[in-house]
């Protein structure tokens, strides 16, 4: 079922939802009409979660409004909400691996041929004809498990559509995907728009909502505050209404002075991700790694600090040689890594915030051999209070946290170490843009004070923002080494995609 182009599908009005003494919502609004895609923007803890479970059934508001179509709703359950019309496509979908991707799509209502047996000739034919619709290759017989990100979205947005839903809600489902991936998820978007669906868009990036989104809603500490037509503000007036506050510059960056070389790598080499890789980062320094993804970047950082090994090639820190494919060595020797993935990589995210803080430096703690959760707090307080961690006990387990409270607790494990070097990949990924001036004012004041910083990101305003100076890496060589007034978003992308001559 879809709706008249223009009529509301999804209203909520006023609505407000509390847990315990938390009141996650306080007057949260939204109205999204058919044949729209609607953005939902505002930091992490605005209520955007909190919101689109209400319409999922997850949740039950406790006041407000809420219609479906016009009609008053209220969903126990995400069946009921589902049997409505509703499809909700996360960031990480939930795909039974061992299943085809026929079986998933059908999951629980399969075609029944004769004898009230499985048809599984005419699911196939009609997963062909989803895809097909949707205008994209996948293959209904083959299993799950091993599909890319993308394509399990797709699974879901297929499944939907065969649920005939008339409201899809995508929150944050760029997050994991390239270039490629999200214009593909895009294309698919505005299909279903020009279907005559209303599309909720739940992002960080700012860029893609502007792209994809016809109208925009902010929220913020869980209230609505102002819907626009996309073609009406810009971005600087979405992130005011965001923060609060104007947020002048998001890249605060303050000069450092820089001291003698803390990292030297020279002709680090690892067959078939990079080669000849040789640089420096110095005291007071943030050096940014740049390129396209799938460069190196990661592979580089990775191997500096020892997670992977190299064949030839050699890393110094002080001066002094750290050995190959040694993490402790390597951080002995003092270096720090935030990596990538903050969540599978750089947090233990059913142990308490505390426990993760402490995590590297546990056997500083001990006494006899045991370790106190007193210990653990009085250690970890201190620097949850420097990096203005929002919680309200140390015990919390860091999986409740926000993305950005996370990438906050990781960083402070690593500063916990009391590093000479900090290496840090995508260092804001999957945050709001209130924390993400937090994070860049940190890297800022610690440059100031002193530490080497290599920071690798795949956002070129934030490494031209942040960075006293870019390295560029394109197909796993170093292309460019751009000082700060150098370092344009032209002359960048020119050595990213191997035209050299014009980025020197």
């Amino acid at each position: 079922m879809t709706g008249t182009a223009g009529a509301t599908a999804l209203e909520l009005a006023a609505v407000t939802k509390s847990f315990g003494a938390v009141q996650a919502l306080r007057d949260a609004s939204l109205s999204v009409r058919s044949g729209s895609i609607h953005g939902l923007v505002g930091e992490n803890g605005a209520g955007k979660s909190t919101l689109v479970k209400i319409v999922a059934g997850v949740h039950r508001r406790d006041g407000g409004t809420f219609r479906l179509h016009g009609a008053d709703a209220d969903f126990g359950s995400t069946a009921e909400s589902k049997a409505a019309g509703v499809a909700v496509i996360y960031q990480e979908p939930t795909l039974f691996g061992d299943l085809s991707v026929t079986e998933n799509i059908f999951m629980g209502r399969q075609l029944l041929g004769r004898g009230r047996r499985i048809d599984r000739a005419a699911m196939y034919a009609e997963a062909r004809r989803l895809f097909t619709r949707l205008g994209v290759h996948i293959d209904p017989r083959r299993p799950a498990l091993g599909l890319s990100i993308a394509d399990q979205q797709i699974i879901e947005i297929a499944k939907a559509i065969s649920l005939d839903a008339s409201v899809l809600i995508m929150d944050e489902p760029t997050a994991a995907l390239s270039g490629v991936e999200v214009e593909r998820l895009f294309a698919v978007a505005r299909s279903l728009r020009d279907e005559g669906r209303a599309l909720v868009f739940i992002s960080h990036r700012f860029d893609e909502v502007f792209s994809l989104c016809d109208e925009i809603t902010v929220m913020r500490d869980g209230a609505y505050v102002a819907s626009h037509r996309t073609a009406d503000t810009d971005v600087d007036a979405v992130v005011a209404e965001m923060v609060g506050r104007e947020v002048g510059d998001l890249f605060p960056k303050t000069p450092a002075e820089l001291g003698d070389p803390v990292l030297e790598v020279e002709n680090l080499t690892s067959t078939g991700l990079f080669h000849d890789i040789s640089f420096t980062v110095r005291a007071g320094e943030i050096v940014g790694l740049a390129g396209l993804v799938g460069a190196g970047r990661s592979e580089i950082a990775r191997a500096v600090f020892g997670v992977d090994g190299y064949e030839a090639g050699a890393v110094r820190l002080g001066g002094r040689a750290v050995p190959a494919g040694n993490p402790r060595a390597a951080i002995r020797a003092g270096m720090a890594f935030v990596p990538e993935d903050r969540r599978r990589q750089g947090l233990v995210v059913e142990s308490s915030v505390a426990r993760n803080v402490v995590g590297v430096i546990r056997d500083r703690l001990a006494r006899f051999g045991l370790i106190t959760a007193g210990a653990e707090n009085r250690a970890a307080g201190p620097w949850a209070a420097k990096l203005e961690v929002k919680t309200n006990a140390l015990d919390m387990n860091a999986a409740t946290m926000s993305g950005g409270n996370q990438q906050k607790v990781v960083i402070a494990k690593w500063l916990a170490t009391d590093p000479t070097l900090l290496i840090i990949d995508e260092p804001t990924r999957g945050i709001d843009v209130g924390t993400k001036a937090e994070v860049h004012r940190l890297l800022s004041e610690l440059a100031g004070q002193g530490l080497a910083i290599l920071m690798i990101s795949s956002e070129l305003p934030e490494v031209l923002g942040m960075a006293d100076r870019v390295l560029v890496v394109c197909e796993g060589r170093i292309t460019a080494d751009l000082d700060r007034d150098r370092a344009t978003p032209e002359n960048v992308m020119r050595a990213a995609t191997h035209h050299l001559e014009s980025a020197r």
